[in-house]
């Protein structure tokens, strides 16, 4: 049986003396512990260690300090090969330009392609680009990556929503086409337009975007207030509302003119369109906001735009006779084929050529007045004496036949057939509505001149 020495009985212990006993005193003492002590023994062990190897251990070097080199590897690709996708293709389009020709338009929409133009030049169907070739048209033309061309629309003349549409045939490589008429879905939109006048009335409507064919309605409506020759100032400015006829967005032709406003030296004219007989042309035309009707019986010139080269005198040295008389009519300068339009209702009384005024169309218009229109290349398809013609319609054509040094157009202007100054004289009015008829025009119409004030008021804020 195992006994613990009784320490406290025992003599000092003396460390330096005796080391060699001490240490088989501890030996001893560890010897004698029961199991539980060297259980937490080694436990604080365990963690005085773990102390020791946390506080000991060294920290990972830095990522600058670890050595680096720099390795270039060459990568094999694939051989690049050009895909052609020949499906591919691009649409265009243009506005016709004054002056413009086909081969111009054909250029700038990104045609290159010497068997189409080939086509358009010889086919007969494809003629009417030519020949209606118009300032303010609009063509459209799709082509491919390298500018052939696979489809063309151009506008037809004639008011019937009709296309000439030149296609390439389906599967054909050798630049086989079609051409032919086709009817668009069109639609109608109503624009509003302002413009100053710098030089030209047509020079203003082209810097304004405002198609030509509204421009020269422009002149119509107003031509009987208004000399467009001789009256134009510069800072003048008119406002126009008139209908659009779009196709896929873009104009094809432009419609009426609804309503517009002519500031001309300082006096400003207005008109709206009105038409009684639920949109019919009897009894149709322009009238002021107070019914009044815009348009006088004639026109002051027959002319849309020209110059004017010799005027109503006693004595003018004629050019070809080479002699003092007197020049009983205003000359018009224009090149030859310039529309010729009839100043005012009326009856052909004589077509054909007679004397120095070469080819001739004379008028009888109401009452006691008449029109003489000389020196013509050509008259309007279908006139022949008896034929009625109304106020702007086509009839002829500027020529140099008869006493003409050249192309130009001879107006006159006779009152129970003594000859008058059309520029100089008063000329009569036409009807105004009846009063039964005032409020149908101004259901119609109040939209649009009150559209003219709201561009007025544009206008004027503009110039403040």
């Amino acid at each position: 049986m195992l006994h613990s020495p009784d320490y406290s009985a025992g003599p000092p212990i003396q460390l330096h003396k005796n080391k060699s006993g001490i240490l088989a005193q501890v030996l001893h003492y560890r010897c004698e512990r029961p199991a539980p002590f060297w259980a937490g023994a080694f436990v604080v062990g365990a963690s005085l260690f773990g102390m020791v190897a946390a506080f000991g251990t060294v920290s990972a070097p830095r990522a600058d300090d670890m050595p680096r080199a720099q390795v270039t590897e060459q990568l094999a690709l694939p051989p690049r090969t050009a895909v052609q996708d020949t499906s591919q293709s691009f649409l265009h389009e243009e506005r016709v330009q004054r002056g413009d020709t086909v081969m111009d338009l054909l250029q700038r929409l990104g045609v290159d392609d010497a068997a189409a133009v080939g086509f358009l030049k010889e086919n007969i169907t494809a003629q009417s680009l030519f020949r209606q070739l118009g300032p303010g048209k609009n063509l459209t033309a799709r082509t491919g990556l390298h500018g052939e061309l696979q489809r063309l629309i151009f506008p037809l003349n004639g008011g019937k929503d009709k296309a000439l549409v030149v296609e390439r045939k389906a599967n054909s490589e050798g630049g086989g086409f079609s051409a032919s008429e086709q009817s668009l879905p069109l639609e109608t939109q109503v624009v509003m337009k302002t413009a100053e006048i710098s030089y030209s009335l047509f020079g203003a409507s082209d810097a304004a975007g405002i198609p030509d064919p509204v421009a020269a309605q422009l002149a119509d409506i107003f031509g009987g207030d208004i000399d467009f020759h001789r009256d134009l100032r510069k800072g003048d400015r008119f406002a126009v509302i008139y209908e659009s006829v779009n196709y896929l967005g873009r104009a094809v032709r432009s419609g009426r003119i609804l309503a517009a406003e002519f500031v001309n030296n300082g006096k400003t004219y207005r008109a709206a369109w009105f038409a009684d007989s639920a949109g019919g042309e009897d009894g149709s035309g322009y009238y002021t906001a107070d019914g009044k009707n815009i348009r006088k019986a004639f026109l002051r010139s027959p002319l849309e735009f020209s110059r004017i080269t010799s005027g109503f005198t006693a004595a003018r040295f004629h050019p070809v006779l080479r002699e003092w008389r007197a020049h009983k009519g205003i000359d018009y300068g224009a090149p030859t084929g310039t529309r010729v339009k009839a100043t005012g209702n009326g009856t052909v009384e004589y077509v054909g050529v007679q004397g120095g005024y070469g080819k001739v169309v004379l008028l009888r218009h109401q009452g006691r007045y008449t029109t003489l229109y000389g020196h013509l290349s050509g008259f309007a398809p279908g006139l022949r004496k008896g034929s009625r013609v109304s106020q702007g319609d086509v009839i002829a054509f500027v020529g140099a036949t008869g006493l003409a040094s050249g192309p130009h157009l001879h107006y006159e202007f006779r009152v129970s057939g003594v000859h008058q100054n059309p520029l100089a004289m008063a000329l009569p009015s036409a009807p105004p509505l009846m009063p039964q008829q005032l409020g149908l025009f101004r259901e119609r119409t109040g939209a649009h001149l009150a559209r003219l004030d709201l561009i007025r008021g544009f206008n004027l804020a503009q110039a403040d």
